[in-house]
C-alpha cells in the first residue's frame, strides 16, 4: 500500500511543501511514483519520515538527521536505543522545567498581588513581607509549610492583609501590656496568648502544631531580627514569649 503526498502530510502533521523539500535534498525520496510523476510513499518511507520528525523535534539539523539515518553501520535497533535515550533525557528536562514552573507559582511572595503603594499602606516599609522573602524561601522553601503558606498568601487581597495586620497589632498590644504587668510566662494569661499566637499562624499561613511552635519560639530569641522585632514591643518580650510558647506546648502535649 502506498500513499499520496497529501495523505502523508496529513498523517505526519507536516506540509506538502516540507515533504517536497525533503525529497529535493535527498532526505526522504518517495519509494514510488505514478506514471504521471506523482509521489507515492510506502511503509518504509513512513518509517523513515517518523525517524526524521523525531530527530527534528529534538532540534537536530537536517544534515545531521541525514547522516544519522544513512549511516550504514547503524541498524534500526540502534536508532531505537538512541531515541529512547534522547527521549528519557528530554522527559527529565521537561519534568525539571515543570517542577520549576510549579515552584514559581507556589512561591509567589507574600503580598505580591498588591501594588507597591498598597504594600506600604498595609505593612509599612519595615514590615514589608517581601523584605526577607528570599532568605525565608532558602531556609524553608522545600517544606510543605512553606508551600502551604505561599498558596494561601497568593490568594489574599488587600483587605485580607489589613485584617491580618490588625490581628497582629491587637495581639502585640495586649501581650506587651501583659509582660509590662509582670505576668509570668507560665501563667494562664500568657499561655492563652501564646495559644492565640499559634492559632493565628495556623489560620492564616500553615498548620502550626505545638512542636513547630516551640521551634518558632526558640527562633524568636536566637535570630537577632526576630528578637529585635518582639523586644521592640517591650524589653525582654522575645524571651517571655518563647517561655510562654514552651509552657503552652507543655500543657497541651503532656
Amino acid at each position: 500500500m502506498s500513499y499520496s503526498v497529501g495523505q502523508v502530510a496529513g498523517f505526519a502533521g507536516v506540509t506538502v511543501r516540507t515533504l517536497h523539500h525533503y525529497d529535493e535534498i535527498g532526505l526522504l525520496a518517495p519509494g514510488e511514483r505514478t506514471h504521471a510523476g506523482h509521489r507515492r510513499y510506502g511503509e518504509a518511507d513512513l518509517d523513515r519520515l517518523q525517524q526524521i520528525l523525531f530527530y527534528r523535534e529534538l532540534g537536530f539539523p537536517l544534515d545531521e538527521v541525514a547522516a544519522l539515518l544513512d549511516d550504514p553501520d547503524v541498524d534500526p535497533r540502534a536508532h531505537l536505543r538512541r531515541q529512547h535515550e534522547l527521549l528519557t533525557a528530554r522527559i527529565e528536562k521537561l519534568q525539571k522545567m515543570a517542577a520549576a514552573v510549579e515552584h514559581a507559582m507556589e512561591a509567589r511572595k507574600m503580598g505580591i498581588n498588591l501594588t507597591p503603594e498598597e504594600r506600604f499602606e498595609v505593612f509599612g516599609e519595615q514590615q514589608d513581607p517581601e523584605k526577607y522573602a528570599e532568605e525565608a524561601e532558602q531556609r524553608w522553601g522545600n517544606t510543605p509549610e512553606w508551600a502551604e503558606s505561599q498558596r494561601r498568601a497568593a490568594r489574599y487581597t488587600k483587605e485580607d492583609w489589613l485584617r491580618i495586620k490588625a490581628e497582629v497589632d491587637d495581639w502585640s498590644e495586649r501581650y506587651a501590656a501583659l509582660v509590662a504587668a509582670g505576668e509570668a510566662p507560665s501563667g494562664a494569661p500568657a499561655m492563652e496568648m501564646a495559644e492565640e499566637h499559634r492559632q493565628h499562624i495556623s489560620r492564616w499561613f500553615y498548620e502550626c502544631p505545638y512542636k513547630m511552635h516551640r521551634c518558632l519560639g526558640g527562633m524568636y530569641v536566637s535570630d537577632e531580627r526576630f528578637k529585635a522585632y518582639y523586644d521592640s514591643m517591650g524589653p525582654g518580650l522575645a524571651e517571655h514569649l518563647r517561655d510562654a510558647i514552651t509552657a503552652n506546648a507543655d500543657r497541651h502535649t503532656a
